[in-house]
C-alpha cells in the first residue's frame, strides 16, 4: 500500500496558494528563456520545470501531469519562474487563427486524388 508523497504540495510553495500573477490557465504555453546558469534560490521542481520547458512550450496542464502535483501548486511554482524571467507564456493558437476546417478538407481530398 503506498503510503502518498512524503512532502505536501503546498509545502513544496511554502505554503502559497495562489500565483504572484494571474496569467495561467490549464492550456498557457510556458517556455523556458535560454540561460547560461541557473537562477538561484530555486527549488527541485522549479529545476524540473526548466528542463521540461527547454527547447519546446508545455501547456501548464503537461506540466503538473508530468509534475504529478495539483494545477493550483503547479501555477504557483510557475509564477515564481515568471517571476524571475526564467520563463515565457505564450497564449495557444486562437481558434480564429486556425485553418479553417473547409480548407483543411481541401486539402486532404487533394492529397487522397493524388
Amino acid at each position: 500500500m503506498d503510503a502518498g508523497p512524503i512532502v505536501r504540495p503546498f509545502a513544496r510553495t511554502g505554503g502559497r496558494t495562489r500565483p504572484s500573477r494571474d496569467e495561467f490557465n490549464l492550456i498557457t504555453l510556458i517556455i523556458a528563456v535560454p540561460t547560461d546558469g541557473v537562477p538561484r534560490g530555486l527549488e527541485p521542481e522549479h529545476l524540473v520545470i526548466l528542463r521540461m520547458c527547454t527547447g519546446a512550450p508545455l501547456s501548464v496542464a503537461e506540466i503538473s501531469a508530468r509534475l504529478d502535483l495539483p494545477v493550483t501548486v503547479t501555477k504557483v511554482l510557475l509564477g515564481d519562474l515568471l517571476d524571475m524571467g526564467a520563463v515565457h507564456t505564450r497564449a495557444p493558437i486562437a481558434l480564429a487563427e486556425a485553418p479553417e476546417i473547409h480548407l483543411l478538407q481541401a486539402v486532404l481530398d487533394g492529397i487522397r486524388k493524388l
